[in-house]
């Protein structure tokens, strides 16, 4: 990344006021990283954890739908899904509460004792899945942020961090060759103005010998 910069004191000022606040920031945005990974560590676990469960109760259905073919799975349906936001790391992500459900009514004395299990199962299976889908919808939004946050930490431990260095390293290096060029001019002149400044030298032996002789 190239720095624009100027050689002069206020150009030195504004860069290092730059390279300042990136120095400050760096260790924090790192640390953000650092729980984001952890975060996303987590959150994938928990995917493969709802992923299993969700295909152990896929099958249980089946199982109980082979067994019990009669049962009407139309007799249950979700009726409204609550959502909450809560904040990870900074990452505002979608949180699962609770899920209502509408149970069409069927005769208690026409309807076999175990429909009572088929309602559950499918209620618990549609949590399973709900909860599922949130968790992946979770992780999409954490595995971003941690990219975004990772590409951060690279452009200004990489890249600006050292740029603006570099070009405070240049601008005080110019300005020392100034004043050390400045000084030398000075001594110069001064030097050449002291000579200028000095008498007359006395006359030469021989020609005041002459004058005597005369």
């Amino acid at each position: 990344m190239a720095i624009k910069f100027q050689y002069n004191k206020t150009s030195l000022q504004q860069i290092e006021k730059q390279l300042k606040v990136r120095q400050r920031t760096l260790p924090i945005i790192k640390n953000k990283e650092s729980a984001l990974r952890m975060e996303v560590k987590k959150c994938k676990e928990d995917v493969r954890r709802l992923e299993a469960q969700l295909e152990e109760q896929i099958q249980a259905y089946e199982y109980m739908f082979a067994l019990w073919n009669e049962f009407d799975a139309s007799l249950i349906g979700v009726r409204d899904v609550h959502l909450d936001v809560k904040k990870i790391a900074g990452v505002r992500v979608p949180v699962l509460g609770d899920v209502d459900f509408d149970v069409k009514p069927f005769s208690l004395f026409g309807a076999p004792k175990w429909y009572y299990d088929g309602i559950n199962l499918l209620q618990g299976l549609a949590k399973t899945a709900l909860a599922c889908e949130f968790m992946e919808a979770k992780l999409d939004l954490l595995e971003h942020a941690r990219k975004k946050t990772t590409q951060k930490v690279n452009l200004f431990e990489k890249v600006q961090i050292p740029g603006y260095q570099d070009a405070v390293r240049k601008i005080k290096r110019f300005m020392e060759d100034e004043e050390n060029l400045s000084k030398s001019s000075q001594k110069i002149l001064k030097t050449l103005l002291e000579k200028r400044a000095e008498p007359v030298g006395a006359p030469d032996e021989a020609l005041n010998e002459m004058e005597e002789a005369l």
